[in-house]
This record gives C-alpha cells, sequence and structure tokens, in this order.
C-alpha cells in the first residue's frame, strides 16, 4: 500500500498528521466524548469520513431542495467539508450556521457562521427559522437524544426539512467481513473494544436503526430513510488507523488491548493486509408540518 495522503489543514490548526494541535496540553472535554475534537486524529478522521460519506450526505441535501438562499444549521459540525459544501449550494442569498461543542476545527469566514454550541443542553438558535437542520454522526454520541433532536425540529421554520445520519454499529459490528485469518479476527476483536468503550461513554450503538421513529416521535411527517455501507479502500483504512491512535490510550487504560496487539493491527492496516469496512451509515429525513404538533411546541 502507497503511503496515506497528508490531510489539509483545518481552520488553521497544524497539519493532523504531524502530532500536535492548538488544544495540546488541554485535558480531554469533560464530558468525557470519546472521540473528542482535541486530538491531532479527530482532524485526520474528520478528511477520511468526509471522502466516504459526503457524496451521501451531499446527494441527500439535493433531494431535500437545498439551494440558493436556503437557511442551514449543521449540527455538531466537527470538520469543514459538510458547511463548506452548504454554503457553496446556499449561495451569498442563503445563509448557514456550522456549531460545535468544540468549534476549533472550524473556519469562521469561510460562507458559513461558526458557533459553540451544546445540542442536548442549549436551546435552539434561531428557532424556527432553517430550511434545513443537519447533524452527521453526532446524537448517536448524546446521552440526551430526545432532547437534542427535539432542539434540532424547533429550529425548523414550517415546512423545513430535519436530516440526521447515524451509524448502527450493532446492525454490522466487524472490522473485516472476510474474517478469515488471525489479523481479520484482531481487527474484529479491536473493533468490539472500541465498542465497548462508545457504550461506556453512552453512545448508543442500535440508534441508527431508530431514526424514522425518533423523528416521526419528535413531531416530524414525510419521513424516509436509507443506509450506506462502504466496504473496503483506503479511505476505510485510514479512517481505522486514525481511529485506533485517538483512542489507543482508552483501549489499554481499560485493559481491553495490549500494546502489541494494536501495534501489530496498525502494521496490518498499513501493509494493505485487510479489507476494512465500517458501520452501516443510516440517514433519516423528516419535514416539520405546516401546523405544529404538541412535539414541536
Amino acid at each position: 500500500m502507497t503511503s496515506s495522503p497528508r490531510p489539509p489543514h483545518v481552520a488553521g490548526r497544524p497539519d493532523p498528521t504531524g502530532g500536535t494541535t492548538a488544544l495540546e496540553g488541554e485535558s480531554a472535554p469533560a464530558r468525557g466524548y470519546l472521540l473528542d475534537n482535541a486530538r491531532a486524529e479527530a482532524g485526520e478522521r474528520f478528511v477520511w469520513l468526509a471522502e466516504l460519506f459526503d457524496g451521501v450526505t451531499r446527494g441527500h441535501f439535493d433531494r431535500l431542495g437545498v439551494g440558493a438562499g436556503s437557511r442551514c444549521w449543521e449540527v455538531g459540525a466537527g470538520g469543514r467539508s459538510i458547511p463548506e459544501a452548504l454554503a457553496a449550494a446556499v449561495g451569498s442569498t442563503g445563509y448557514v450556521l456550522a456549531t460545535d461543542i468544540d468549534p476549533s476545527w472550524l473556519e469562521a469566514g469561510s460562507g458559513y457562521e461558526v458557533r459553540r454550541h451544546d445540542v442536548a443542553a442549549d436551546p435552539p438558535p434561531e428557532p424556527g427559522t432553517f430550511d434545513l437542520v443537519h447533524a452527521r454522526l453526532v446524537l448517536v454520541h448524546v446521552p440526551d437524544r430526545a432532547r437534542a433532536l427535539a432542539t434540532m425540529a424547533a429550529a425548523l421554520r414550517p415546512g423545513g426539512r430535519l436530516l440526521v445520519e447515524d451509524a448502527d454499529t450493532a446492525l454490522q459490528p466487524l472490522a473485516c467481513l472476510d474474517d478469515s485469518g488471525p489479523a481479520q479476527r484482531r481487527a474484529n476483536r479491536l473493533r468490539d473494544a472500541i465498542r465497548e468503550l462508545l457504550t461506556r461513554r453512552g453512545a448508543d450503538l442500535r440508534y441508527g436503526r431508530t431514526l424514522p421513529r425518533a423523528l416521526r416521535e419528535a413531531g416530524l411527517v414525510d419521513v424516509a430513510a436509507a443506509g450506506s455501507f462502504p466496504v473496503g479502500g483506503p479511505a476505510c483504512d485510514r479512517l481505522e488507523a486514525a481511529t485506533i491512535r485517538h483512542v489507543r490510550d482508552e483501549l489499554l487504560a481499560a485493559g481491553l488491548a495490549d500494546d502489541a496487539e494494536i501495534d501489530a493491527h496498525l502494521a496490518a492496516i498499513h501493509a494493505g493486509e485487510l479489507d476494512l469496512t465500517l458501520a452501516p451509515l443510516i440517514s433519516a429525513w423528516g419535514r416539520r408540518p405546516a401546523e405544529d404538533s404538541p412535539a414541536l411546541v
């Protein structure tokens, strides 16, 4: 396997492969999010997640009518790729707000506004005004998902659309679908270990499949959903390597893996020995009715 390209700088922060960030030395967020934005590996993860899923997400934006003049709120934006895509779609007559509990990877002045916001604790920004509210790989990690979803729905104008995309790692828990040898079985053991860490932090590994029901319970109508399931390739490999490096200390501290096992897995990834995959991404969308239901009031 050839060496991976160096991910681009994000929001003026150092190249994520360089091993330092503007937040070096600071403690992890108090809320205990496993895959927090404070580490260099977060920038790498944003790059490869964008390569794997941005085409899927942009397709849903087109299907839901995002265009010139639209007002959009990107929740838990993480990196820049989706806010930039929305800004390009809405043009100079539209408006894009990108929020995150740690917005340090975002760049104000790139066609969208940046705010620090906790979707599970803060009130909706500019309620009742957005044509589209979108979150990807956010709510699965939020303990109070119902409250977060209600906040997002309350931000919609009547007729506005909510698009939520989240993984369902219980639906497809394997790192290697072809469990054919010791390296593949080791990859699957480490994927199980990461799922255990996520569960301990309050993640719901079955959340993706519940999204259509959750959107209906939030008062939305015309609810539909689809799934995306990448299987193998360089982006999956590089995302896996960045994720393993991101959570390495937590795996060791929890006794879920040892250094030798992690090093062997990273070596197998870099040698191109594994066909790595991800959990399915479930995308669900719905519309706020013209007359609010009680769930939206």
